[in-house]
């Protein structure tokens, strides 16, 4: 038999078991989470969108259309008016000529690299990479060769050792760090040696970039550099899904190929209208991602005066570095004691020793909300600096 309890028991003296919170009412900045009101500062929402009124209309509006569900998958009957015409807005969002829609970003990154890639083949990765793309190497079959984080040198000479296909693999966005791959020479590095790359934008895409297109445009990358992005929809554009977007013939092989594509119902049809006008929003309310980075700046600044340590992060994503999984989870569960929401992330999330409290803004965060933030943590300083030393 196997012992349930134990390991229970085992992971919560180590600080890694994990435990849920039940939120009532909409997202937003202020929430009520286990029937009490919270300052939240961990949502993925960076452009708060997800309870914008034209987008919840949107969604009302289209369940009347098509209903709650879909019923099938999209190569049975499921593959709506409302899909066809958020995929191909995202294509033309991204620069891209197809969009695929997947259920999940998750999803995407199994389906893709497990069908480009498998038993004789390559996949280059970062060390920090999220766990769905580290899953997808995984279930691959491919040989997995992962280089240092962000070490580009690293990628040069995995690659110099690839064999058959080879795919390199990163996050755009890391999403427990805040900060941006090298994709111009890691794509370069990558053409040198014949291998595509796949960038998973899920914590830049409506966020960086020209119109909030994400880290390649960033970067002022096209498809030639990176073949192959996929970019989540459940983050700074408020909804859910996921999408792979590529040329026509890697579209067409994925809808035939893509066991997580093929073998799953389809997104309800309204949450497809739904994320087509927050798309819209992304292009027309510039002023989002503007606030988002004064606000950043704010809390960076801030942070700096009370000698707090921060990642090297100018996205939305801050974390403070800890270390101790103990006592990460102390300062998380002292916060909440005031009325603030920062999520303790630990091991296996990430490596040993580098524990953290994950903080994330959006830009319906008030700069009283930042300043009540800083408030509190200069209360916390000693904890903080205790462990930094």
């Amino acid at each position: 038999m196997i012992d349930l309890k134990q390991r229970i028991a085992t992971r919560a003296a180590q600080g890694q078991q994990r435990f849920r919170r039940v939120v009532h009412g909409s997202p937003g900045p202020v929430q009520q989470i286990d029937g009490r009101e919270v300052l939240v500062f961990c949502s993925n929402d960076y452009l708060g969108l997800a309870n914008h009124p034209k987008v919840t209309q949107s969604l009302r509006q289209a369940t009347k259309t098509y209903g709650a569900g879909t019923g099938s998958a999209h190569l049975i009957n499921g593959h709506t008016q409302a899909h066809h015409a958020l995929e191909e807005a995202l294509a033309e969002f991204t620069g891209r000529p197809r969009a695929l829609l997947f259920s999940t970003g998750y999803m995407a990154n199994l389906g893709a690299v497990s069908a480009l890639v498998g038993h004789g083949d390559s996949l280059i990765e970062d060390r920090l990479n999220h766990a769905s793309l580290i899953d997808a190497g995984t279930l691959s079959g491919a040989k997995r060769m992962r280089y240092p984080h962000a070490d580009t040198e690293g990628a040069r000479r995995q690659l110099a050792r690839a064999k058959g296909n080879t795919l390199v693999v990163t996050d755009g966005v890391f999403s427990m760090d805040g900060d941006l791959a090298p994709l111009p020479e890691l794509a370069r590095i990558a053409g040198e040696h014949n291998a595509w790359t796949l960038v998973d934008d899920a914590h830049g895409f409506g966020v960086l970039g020209p119109d909030g297109r994400g880290t390649l445009a960033h970067f002022g990358l096209g498809i030639n550099e990176v073949p192959i992005l996929m970019g989540t929809l459940g983050k700074a554009i408020g909804t859910a899904g996921a999408f792979i977007a590529g040329d026509s013939e890697l579209i067409e092989y994925l809808i035939g190929a893509a066991r997580t594509y093929l073998f799953t119902t389809a997104m309800p049809a309204a949450i497809a209208e739904a994320t087509r006008t927050a798309l819209e929003l992304v292009q027309q309310e510039t002023w989002r991602r503007e606030r988002l980075q004064k606000l950043i700046t704010r809390f960076r600044t801030g942070a700096k005066s009370l000698d707090i340590s921060l990642a090297d992060s100018h996205t939305p994503i801050q974390p403070l570095l800890i270390g101790d999984s103990k006592q990460t989870l102390s300062i998380a569960e002292i916060l909440w004691e005031q009325g603030i929401l920062i999520p303790a992330i630990r091991p296996p999330t990430v490596p040993e020793g580098q524990a953290r409290l994950r903080l994330t803004l959006s830009a319906i965060h008030e700069e009283a909300h930042i300043d009540r933030l800083l408030d509190t943590l200069a209360t916390l300083r000693p904890l903080f600096q205790k462990e930094q030393d």
